[in-house]
């Protein structure tokens, strides 16, 4: 007997909801990755086994709930499969984070490495070889990576070799101050336990490859024909290589909102896919024979699927190529069985089959990146409207050529409206005039430096491919005039403070409600998007950042963001500017007229909100005499230092000192309101923030005495 819906276990008011999801039941299965990843997200978010178990848990019993008392309603069944996937997603997170658990590095030590180099990664831009070592004993963790200078590594050095040198290791460090980069959540999920320096002299104890790998002899190969950052940026093009950008290139393209022609993924993966296909499609169908009795384009399918695996594994395969691997395999899968090549559905099935088996990505800015340009230029397309407008016409070839670069650049609008939220919250800034540069980069790169760089590697096999390098390069510089005239275009770029996470999440919310619909209810996804970006651009940049290790503090002065010390790196002083919002370089304390500084103290006056805010930071090693510094703490609200301060010194608000920062990490602070946010968060239970530690013993000199711990 067929099974009958019983109405009166319909839900209240469901009646509308109901009709709705019958005429959006083909677009359903798109949410399935969405919930998923908002289990993965929440698990990430959530620092407490407590609150992982009682989500998990809650999405389980609402999930099975929904699908025992309204098995015939579309509303109930939809919100069971949803909070099923969200615990779903929540096992997983915590699954992959647990299985991939290693001992890190208790605390910064100069030791013995000894062990088997896994990969070398060369910058040749900087003289670098990074290399990640699998390290054997002497009390280390698992394995290691090790900055060491070219001119120190001994042409032994390969991959798979055995080495030992001395280093100086350190933890893989957290944020320095909150929305900062998260360096000890990535280094967990690649079984990093450690970072640092190496020194010469490197002894290499066993041999490893005979010759370098595929990828890097091919590196070497492109830049020893075009110098400095055109040959970066042609490695780049072929094997995934960007050592060799100067970095004032590399921010330029950053700038310009071209730096992603320079991370492998769908843009190249679909410019070598169709090129195969077309070559392999040219060449058999020279033969009547094979045209007749063979699916052609079934063969070429299968070849552009053997390049695109190629490729990704000449690459590296790193994450987005891989990522752009399998949605290039899902979409010659769907043209193989007469399916249409490109839709929302495979965009999904890619994501789901990321997240599961890696679902870190998730909160990375690349996955973020790449799977929401492609979200929006699908769902951009499959608009009925926005298709008609699209597809070829009978029409002229002005007009044509004007259609064509008219859909160009609405396509690079709202791939720029879909990425600008996601570039604000990771890198606190985003360009403004990336879709008119992409317009001419794009196809620039994608017509014209790829092939040419194809055929000066085919030519080179018999010594003839200097003429096809040298139209690479005036290419390549081309691609590089239009960085640098973009990136340095008046206003060029808007940055913002850390955003918050609140705001960040609703705009994900509604772009995937606005993207993923077809009704007209899918406008409502305008408000959510709207308020986020109100929230973020409404949020006040902080008045304070301290990094975790009490060195560095930067200001919010009259005259913009100010650091306390000269000396500071160039990864701090732009991660300080970033996270407070400025684009550019920050000033310096001294000389500011809110500023009082000595060679050992800074006293700073902030006037917020009708109220003075005094800040004192110590600023050099050297101990400031006892009365001095505690008659300074009394007067000032926050006092901050590398060192203990002693008990005595009691500032008005907040001791932000050796001690306290090793509790908080770094810290951002905004006077009105007393808002104050750490890096840390009490009872933060992730694995990379509890996790089992290892050390060394220390080296010994050659008097027989121990080694600092800073040096030897």
């Amino acid at each position: 007997m067929p099974f009958r819906r019983n109405p009166s276990l319909d839900w209240p008011g469901t009646g509308a909801v109901e009709r709705w999801l019958e005429a959006e039941r083909d677009q359903l299965v798109l949410w399935l990755p969405v919930t998923f990843g908002v289990g993965v997200a929440a698990w990430f978010v959530l620092g407490d086994l407590w609150a992982w178990q009682v989500l998990a848990l809650a999405a389980l019993a609402g999930g099975l709930g929904c699908l025992a008392v309204g098995r015939a309603g579309r509303l109930a069944r939809a919100s069971g499969i949803g909070l099923l996937m969200v615990a779903l997603g929540v096992g997983c997170a915590w699954w992959r984070a647990e299985r991939v658990a290693a001992p890190v590095l208790a605390r910064p030590v100069v030791a013995m490495v000894t062990g088997r180099v896994e990969a070398i990664d060369r910058l040749a831009a900087r003289g670098v070889m990074r290399l990640t070592i699998a390290t054997t004993g002497g009390g280390l963790p698992k394995r290691v990576r090790v900055n060491l200078a070219e001119a120190d590594a001994p042409a032994a050095l390969t991959v798979g070799a055995g080495v030992s040198l001395r280093a100086r290791l350190m933890p893989p460090p957290g944020p320095a101050v909150p929305g900062a980069y998260d360096f000890a959540r990535v280094a967990w999920f690649g079984g990093l336990g450690a970072t640092g320096r190496g020194f010469a002299p490197v002894a290499v104890t066993a041999p490893g490859e005979a010759s370098a790998g595929l990828r890097e002899r091919l590196t070497r190969h492109i830049n020893d024909r075009l110098e400095g950052s055109r040959g970066g940026i042609a490695a780049a093009l072929v094997t995934g290589d960007e050592g060799a950008i100067e970095e004032a290139d590399a921010e330029a393209m950053r700038r310009a909102g071209l730096a992603h022609l320079l991370s492998v993924s769908g843009l190249h993966i679909t410019a070598v896919v169709a090129a195969t296909m077309v070559i392999v499609l040219r060449l058999l169908a020279l033969s009547p024979w094979l045209a007749l009795r063979v699916r052609l384009p079934l063969v070429a399918a299968v070849a552009g699927a053997v390049a695109a695996i190629g490729y990704t594994w000449l690459t590296g395969a790193q994450v987005p190529t891989i990522r752009s691997c399998v949605a290039a395999l899902l979409v010659l899968a769907a043209l193989a069985v007469g399916r249409e090549a490109m839709t929302l559905r495979l965009v999904a099935t890619g994501a789901l089959v990321v997240l599961v088996f890696r679902p870190e990505a998730l909160v990375g800015p690349s996955f973020q990146l790449s799977f929401a340009a492609i979200t929006a230029i699908v769902a951009l397309h499959e608009q009925p409207r926005i298709r008609a407008f699209f597809e070829p016409h009978d029409e002229g070839r002005i007009r044509g050529v004007g259609r064509s670069l008219a859909s160009l650049l609405v396509t690079g609008v709202v791939v720029e409206l879909a990425l600008m939220p996601i570039a604000m919250f990771h890198f606190h800034k985003a360009g403004v005039y990336g879709a008119l540069a992409n317009i001419v980069a794009i196809p620039l790169t994608t017509f014209v430096i790829m092939p040419i760089e194809a055929l000066a590697l085919v030519f080179d096999l018999v010594g003839a491919g200097a003429p096809f390098w040298w139209l690479a390069g005036q290419a390549v510089t081309a691609l590089l005039w239009i960085a640098r005239t973009v990136a340095a275009a008046p206003g060029s770029v808007v940055a913002l403070p850390s955003m918050p996470v609140g705001a960040f999440a609703i705009m994900v919310g509604g772009g995937l409600w606005l993207a993923l619909w077809r009704t007209w209810w899918r406008a409502l996804g305008v408000v959510p998007l709207a308020a986020g970006a109100v929230w973020a651009l409404v949020t006040p940049p902080p008045d304070l950042l301290v990094t975790g290790d009490g060195r560095h503090v930067a200001v919010r002065t009259g005259d913009g963001l100010a650091l306390l010390r000269e000396r500071t790196g160039d990864y701090t002083r732009s991660t300080l500017a970033e996270n407070g919002g400025t684009d550019g370089e920050p000033l310096l304390l001294d000389g500011r007229r809110e500023a009082r500084c000595s060679r050992d103290l800074c006293i700073v006056d902030l006037m917020r909100e009708g109220r003075r805010w005094r800040v004192m930071a110590t600023r050099s090693g050297y101990l400031v005499p006892a009365g001095q510094l505690i008659a300074a703490c009394g007067q000032a609200d926050v006092a901050v230092s590398e060192r203990g301060l002693p008990r005595r010194c009691r500032p008005r608000w907040l001791r932000l000192d050796r001690q306290t920062l090793a509790h908080t990490g770094g810290v951002a602070v905004r006077f009105a309101g007393g808002w104050v946010v750490t890096v840390r968060q009490p009872g933060d239970q992730h694995p990379w923030m509890v996790a089992e530690t290892v050390m060394p013993p220390r080296l010994r000199t050659a008097e027989g005495g121990r080694c600092p711990p800073t040096s030897c």
